[in-house]
């Protein structure tokens, strides 16, 4: 069962993304002209998603994917395109019907089925591979650990996702303020040490078939987040 703590952030970033801020993800996931700040984030989260998309087989034809907090869609309409059957899950309906919109008429060998709701729901299947881009990193420890848990238990091999780094250039951004105006700022993130991270996942009893693979952190003005692999042993 999940705790109070993460239901209760569910239900804040749910509101955030699905109607205080749906016009700016909109904008900032296009391809429109946006804010320097903005040009920044936009900037990291291409390089995190084709980090990410780096950490799966380059042939995905015949894989399944769980894309887990897809947003309007981007890295899933990637992985469709090197022929995986990809099932991707955001809690906003908004976002999800900007990636329906935004769905290209051709994906080659793949597919793509979107649907609001719980990226944890286990009726969602099994897949090979499951990817959670910045959709864990609003979370505390314990619940992100949990989270992870749940993920793994629909993967067969390998959870890949981000979490924001505990650094001082971060600590500092938070401190001054948030990328976005405070009208559609972000719920918080909550940043991590790697240390910690790894220890929660050594420590959690759902986690002891699974290992930390590789990592890499991107770093672009304001937008800084680690990607990382979760392998089955």
């Amino acid at each position: 069962m999940m705790s109070n703590s993460y239901l209760d952030r569910r239900s804040e970033i749910e509101t955030y993304f699905d109607r205080t801020a749906a016009h700016t993800w909109q904008k900032l996931t296009s391809d429109a002209p946006v804010s320097g700040i903005r040009a920044t984030v936009r900037a990291g989260r291409d390089r995190m998603r084709s980090t990410l998309l780096s950490f799966l087989p380059d042939d995905l034809r015949g894989a399944r994917i769980l894309d887990a907090g897809c947003g309007t869609g981007a890295l899933a309409v990637e992985a469709a395109r090197r022929g995986a059957a990809v099932t991707a899950v955001d809690i906003s309906p908004t976002l999800i019907g900007i990636a329906k919109e935004r769905l290209p008429e051709k994906l080659g060998h793949g597919r793509i089925h979107f649907i609001a709701g719980d990226m944890l729901d286990k009726r969602h299947g099994t897949f090979d591979h499951v990817v959670a881009m910045d959709s864990l990193i609003h979370y505390s420890l314990p619940d992100m650990v949990t989270m992870l848990a749940r993920l793994a238990e629909m993967s067969r091999s390998g959870v890949h996702f981000t979490y924001a780094p505990r650094t001082p250039a971060l600590a500092a951004m938070h401190f001054v303020g948030k990328a976005f105006p405070r009208s559609d700022r972000s719920p918080r993130i909550v940043p991590h040490a790697t240390t910690a991270l790894y220890k929660g996942i050594s420590r959690s009893e759902h986690l002891g078939g699974w290992r930390p693979g590789r990592n890499v952190r991107v770093s672009s003005g304001f937008y800084i987040s680690h990607a990382q692999e979760l392998k089955r042993t």
